[in-house]
């Protein structure tokens, strides 16, 4: 039950976060409208200009992991040094190097999978209409 429950939170809290990623890019495609034209007019493909927003997406949720993963392991230890100091117990700090590597791996799938969408759209962009877009 209580297995079904977490799965039930993360499965969301990925959702959410995604969606997030998904509207920052799409906020970043539509304020680099002009980029967009611009490269496309110097000779740029529609699959540059998907694997650059792409990429970008990716990024954006491998640094995101990192910093999960970085602050999940200092709060971790922390724990670990009150509750031996307050308990008077010999509690061993283990980290799941494993775990760290899937989330990561998760991170990445989700920027490739939000990240799909504004990647395309921007790469669909006519040059002439980039180029007039105010």
């Amino acid at each position: 039950m209580l297995t079904a429950f977490l799965s039930a939170v993360v499965a969301i809290s990925l959702v959410v976060g995604g969606i997030g990623v998904m509207n920052v890019m799409l906020v970043s495609v539509t304020e680099r409208t002009k980029e967009i034209g611009l490269r496309k007019a110097l000779g740029a493909t529609n699959k540059d200009i998907l694997t650059q927003f792409l990429l970008e997406a990716v990024l954006l949720t491998m640094v995101g992991g990192a910093i999960g993963i970085t602050l999940g392991i200092l709060l971790g230890f922390g724990a670990s040094i009150a509750l031996t100091q307050q308990l008077n117990v010999e509690w061993a700090f283990n980290f799941p190097w494993r775990a760290a590597i899937i989330g990561m791996g998760v991170s990445g799938s989700v920027g490739i999978i939000f990240g799909l969408y504004p990647a395309r759209k921007a790469s669909q962009k006519s040059p002439i209409e980039a180029l007039r877009y105010e």
